[in-house]
Formats: structure tokens, C-alpha cells, sequence
């Protein structure tokens, strides 16, 4: 099948979307979050394949790509697989931490009630 590679990281996307929509994950809502937790995974781990890519250490099953290259000879389905597998990871811990009640340190500070001491 030509597309399988895309069609498992949409199945991984689509199977961790109901995290947001039932435990309100919030991370889709938080995207500059996200942004910050995904953008250095991804400018890592593509670099290091396009150079892998270059010298010749790396390659992919043709047969399960798109045919879709971006620069640097990078395969779309990789760039994708840099965002959707943090992703998907990302909005595990949440919902982990939304049945479990854990705190991770960033959460904002209860506002004290006047008059109550």
C-alpha cells in the first residue's frame, strides 16, 4: 500500500484525539505549549535524517511512502512522524495527569478567598 506509513500516523493521531475531546486535555488549546515540546523534536530529528539521507546511512521503503519529498530529501510521512508520535505522547501524559490529579509544577497558584483564614 502506498500511503500505510501515512495512514498509521493518522490512526495514531485519531487515536489519541479523543484524550482531548473527553478528558480536555487542553493541549491542542495550549498550542504554544506544544509548540515548544514538539518544534526542537522536530528541528533535531529532522536534521539528523537529512543528513543521514545525504551520506547515505538512511533510506525508506518507497513502497510505503507517498512520494512526497521535502527539502533536503526528507519524506513528508518522517516530518509528520516528528509531530505526531510527541503529540500523541504529549496528550497521553495529560490525560494521565487529568484522571490522576498529578501535578507536574506549572500549574497556576489557587487564588486565596478573601475573608477566609
Amino acid at each position: 500500500m502506498r500511503a500505510t506509513y501515512l495512514v498509521l500516523l493518522a490512526a495514531c493521531a485519531l487515536g489519541t484525539l479523543p484524550l482531548e475531546l473527553l478528558l480536555h486535555t487542553r493541549v491542542y488549546a495550549r498550542w504554544r505549549r506544544w509548540l515548544l515540546a514538539v518544534l526542537p523534536v522536530f528541528v533535531l530529528f529532522a536534521a539528523w535524517d537529512i543528513w543521514a539521507i545525504a551520506a547515505g546511512q538512511w533510506r525508506y521503503d518507497q513502497r510505503q511512502m507517498s512520494g512526497l519529498v521535502l527539502p533536503g530529501g526528507l519524506p513528508l510521512e518522517e516530518a509528520l512522524f516528528f509531530v505526531v508520535v510527541p503529540t500523541c505522547a504529549i496528550l497521553t501524559l495529560e490525560a494521565v495527569r487529568a484522571v490522576r490529579g498529578w501535578p507536574v509544577g506549572d500549574e497556576p497558584e489557587p487564588v486565596p478567598e478573601l475573608g477566609h483564614r
